[in-house]
């Protein structure tokens, strides 16, 4: 879409922030045009001034629209369906609307906090380096164990039925990770494994993921 108002649309991100990762997610299904702009999260970008007046928190993402500044992944997303109703990422049922929000909030609460950049290198100056994978694993194994047990009453296609919604958008990046980076094996989760598989194959995943992006390292 080359509307005026997509133009306007700014993504502060970094290639493999699983936040941000999201955010081009939900951007692509509903065919937004942004600007990406990279901040560098090993070189510490996220804590330079000029950045710190978009978030004071010091995290990617965040989104800016005109003279709208939003940051946080599940604010930025859910400011996208009020804007951009097209491919609305979620439910009219009440009930998968919750199972959604349940979902995404296992992702966003009890799984990626837990394992980011901060957490692991804290870990590896306090305890040991050789904890971080182990410390990883196992906000992972816990946190995935309790999305199995959610959506196998629940799946389709996607995590909640035949339609891609915004557990799908917060699941995508976590499974991405843990199975490309923290080696999970796939087979211990079946549900997750073939709904990774799903979202590889997937365009608006395809198109967002962590390696795709303008810069990502190989």
């Amino acid at each position: 879409m080359a509307s005026e108002e997509n133009k306007k649309l700014k993504l502060y991100s970094y290639w493999r922030s699983s936040c941000s990762f999201r955010v081009r997610i939900a951007l692509n299904l509903k065919g937004l045009k942004y600007d990406y702009k990279p901040v560098n999260l090993l070189k510490g970008e996220q804590s330079h001034p000029e950045f710190l007046k978009l978030n004071p928190v010091g995290f990617v993402p965040v989104l800016v629209d005109g003279d709208f500044v939003l940051a946080d992944s599940l604010a930025i997303i859910m400011y996208l369906d009020d804007k951009y109703p097209q491919h609305p990422l979620l439910p009219t049922d009440i009930h998968k609307r919750a199972i959604n929000f349940q979902a995404s909030h296992i992702v966003s609460s009890t799984i990626q906090p837990l394992q980011n950049i901060s957490v692991i290198n804290y870990i590896g100056e306090k305890v040991s380096p050789d904890e971080k994978l182990p410390w990883v694993q196992s906000v992972l194994r816990k946190g995935f164990t309790a999305l199995e047990k959610l959506l196998k009453d629940h799946t389709g296609r996607y995590a909640t039925g035949d339609e891609i919604f915004l557990a799908d958008v917060f699941l995508a990046p976590q499974l991405h990770a843990a199975f490309t980076r923290f080696n999970i094996p796939m087979n211990e989760f079946p549900i997750l494994s073939r709904l990774h598989e799903t979202y590889n194959a997937t365009p608006a995943f395809q198109e967002a993921s962590p390696q795709n992006q303008p810069d990502a390292v190989h």
